[in-house]
């Protein structure tokens, strides 16, 4: 693992605002890993905030929800922060608000009772996960009602607060700022799984994120050091618990569950607010954004509207990145909305994003001795100029979890990660 520059800075310390809803909501019918969801709805049809307006029927997916109230405009190819494009619905917000609760007009939720929380199943718990819609909010988009019920029993949860990525704050805003709610949404997840052994982990660059946890007491901090990928599934497991996951196989096949602060936090909302996912935390930073934020923005929100919100920009921006500058997805629009996996939005200057020419593999080895999976980077990229899909999976192309960190080590400025996707795909096929 590397230390790298944090750009952190910006927006630690501001606090989580809540931005207006969007004129028009354009709502993507595939914002988790599985199967791309299906239209429940059609034009002209009057949705409700929180309203489900599109489901299939497959095991792996996540129904997704109106995040404003009014009329359903369209149904159109619209830009896709990670698939480049993909059909979405348009909402034309009527600025109302209206639930489709009937006891609780203009926006209002229906909590349920402590004892009502109290008595409900670890099953009850996991159908309302999965009728909220929650994935995995750190980037992976994984749907949590199955990760609350793996298929074999787990001993431990550990609950992932690292945000190892630059400039993201997200997360570590939500930990200081609903502490007591992550914490609710903990014992949930706990109750679904039957364990007792719970680590949260924070990097040690969120200090008052530890401080906020530890006067708990419970569940147990672990402090760990600001080096990326710290938040990757693997490095926590091991970092905290000393297991190595198998290659090829997945945390609960030795025990352990992970989940992201932000996932826990959405659960527990779920859990005791009655609440869908129809909104989260993005930050917005970059050298030409001249007021960073953390927002908690709507699904379905264009991002131009939270650029525009920490307006007026210092420059034009030569590249703007969805996610982390690491691992995040460079966008060739400011249509693409905000979607259920958005952590961030960065804007950088020519200077930052200038692409640099690659040089031949001097073999000197950097990414084969940082790789977090273990790999031979150099080795799958020479696989995969050759279109030798083959030997790419031969050596563990699969395992690569696109952290980008030989990428950024390579002197030769080799784009090792996008030849190693490229593979990646083309083995699975």
């Amino acid at each position: 693992m590397v230390r790298l520059e944090e750009y952190k800075h910006s927006t630690s310390n501001k606090p989580i605002e809540r931005l207006s809803p969007p004129a028009r909501a354009y709502i993507p019918l595939s914002q988790h890993l599985g199967k791309v969801c299906s239209s429940l709805v059609a034009p002209g049809d009057s949705v409700s905030l929180g309203q489900k307006i599109a489901a299939v029927d497959a095991h792996l997916y996540a129904p997704v929800h109106a995040s404003v109230s009014g009329k359903v405009a369209a149904i159109q190819n619209w830009p896709h922060p990670v698939l480049g494009r993909c059909k979405a619905i348009v909402i034309e917000n009527d600025g109302r608000d209206l639930s489709q609760v009937p006891a609780c007009p203009a926006g209002r939720l229906n909590p349920r009772s402590q004892s009502e929380i109290e008595s409900l199943t670890p099953e009850a718990i996991r159908n309302i996960v999965f009728e909220a819609g929650i994935v995995g909010m750190g980037g992976a988009s994984f749907p949590s009602h199955i990760k609350l019920n793996p298929p074999r029993p787990v001993d431990t949860l550990i609950i992932n607060g690292a945000e190892c990525e630059p400039y993201l704050t997200g997360d570590y805003r939500l930990m200081v700022e609903k502490t007591e709610e992550i914490l609710s949404g903990i014992q949930l997840v706990a109750k679904c799984l039957g364990v007792k052994k719970i680590y949260i982990a924070i990097e040690d660059n969120k200090p008052a994120a530890i401080e906020k946890f530890r006067a708990n007491g419970k569940p147990e901090v672990r402090a760990l050091k600001s080096e990326y990928p710290q938040g990757g599934e693997k490095q926590l497991i091991k970092n905290i618990l000393g297991r190595e996951v198998p290659q090829g196989k997945l945390p609960f096949d030795i025990g352990v569950v992970v989940h992201n602060v932000g996932t826990v936090f959405a659960i527990y909302e779920a859990v005791y607010k009655n609440k869908p996912l129809y909104e989260r935390v993005v930050t917005v930073t970059g050298s030409c954004v001249s007021a960073p934020k953390n927002l908690l923005a709507r699904i379905g929100t264009p991002i131009k509207e939270l650029i525009v919100s920490c307006g007026p920009l210092k420059e034009e921006p030569a590249k703007i990145i969805i996610g982390g500058p690491m691992m995040g997805d460079a966008q060739y629009t400011d249509e693409v909305p905000v979607i259920k996996s958005t952590t961030g939005v960065i804007l950088l200057n020519a200077q930052e994003s200038r692409r640099q020419e690659e040089e031949s593999c001097i073999r000197c080895g950097a990414c084969v001795r940082q790789c977090p999976a273990g790999l031979m980077p150099c080795l799958i990229n020479l696989a995969s100029e050759k279109e030798n899909w083959a030997q790419a999976k031969a050596y563990n192309a699969l395992d690569c979890i696109e952290c980008g960190l030989c990428n950024y080590l390579c002197p030769a400025k080799r784009r090792l990660t996008q030849s190693i996707k490229r593979a990646k795909l083309e083995v699975s096929k």
